[in-house]
């Protein structure tokens, strides 16, 4: 299952706001009910304040959590930097 701010009708920097997070996790457990589930497991990735307020809004709505795992990306080194300009 899918849900997004865009989607939704956010647009531009509400897109990244906790309470448009707080939305997609409202239509998410929506359609988790249909499918007849009652409990998750959720994966977050990134980072802000959107992230919490996700999960609360799982949690208000009567769905269980089985776990929650961070899975954001983390660059080891990082790729490697250009050259520089010569003259």
């Amino acid at each position: 299952m899918a849900a997004s701010a865009g989607a939704i009708g956010f647009k531009g920097a509400r897109k990244g706001t906790p309470y448009a997070a707080a939305k997609v996790a409202e239509v998410l457990v929506e359609k988790a009910k249909l499918a007849g589930l009652k409990s998750v497991s959720i994966e977050v990735k990134g980072v802000g304040s959107g992230r919490e307020s996700a999960i609360r809004g799982f949690i208000s709505k009567g769905i269980n959590l089985t776990s929650i795992q961070d899975m954001t990306p983390v660059p080891h080194n990082g790729p490697k930097p250009p050259k520089p300009r010569r003259n």
